[in-house]
C-alpha cells in the first residue's frame, strides 16, 4: 500500500533544476565563472552543499521573469515598502 496526497496537489519543478548544470547555464553574464570559481574550491559535503544552494538562489533570481521589472523599480525607488511591524501581523494572521 503506498500513501497517496488528499486532493489534486501538483508537484511544481523550481525554474532551475539544483543540479550544477542547470545553474550554470541560468547564471547572467560574469556571474558563471564565479560560480566554478567558488565550486572548484569547495570540498565535497557541507561547503560544497553551501556554494550549491547560494548559487541556485542566485541562479533563481536571473530566472525570475519579473527581475528586470523589479531591479527597475529597485533603482527607482518605486517598489512597494512594508514595516515589520506589518510583516510579524501578516504572519501571525496565516500561523492561526
Amino acid at each position: 500500500m503506498t500513501a497517496q496526497p488528499v486532493g489534486g496537489y501538483e508537484t511544481r519543478q523550481p525554474r532551475v533544476p539544483r543540479t550544477i548544470g542547470a545553474i550554470s547555464d541560468a547564471l547572467r553574464g560574469g556571474r558563471r565563472a564565479q560560480f566554478f570559481a567558488e565550486l572548484l574550491e569547495a570540498q565535497q559535503g557541507p561547503e560544497l552543499d553551501g556554494v550549491l544552494s547560494a548559487w541556485w538562489g542566485r541562479a533563481m533570481l536571473d530566472t525570475d521573469p519579473d527581475r528586470d521589472h523589479v531591479h527597475a523599480g529597485a533603482e527607482a525607488g518605486t517598489l512597494p515598502t512594508s514595516t515589520m511591524e506589518k510583516i510579524v501581523g501578516r504572519r501571525e494572521r496565516n500561523v492561526s
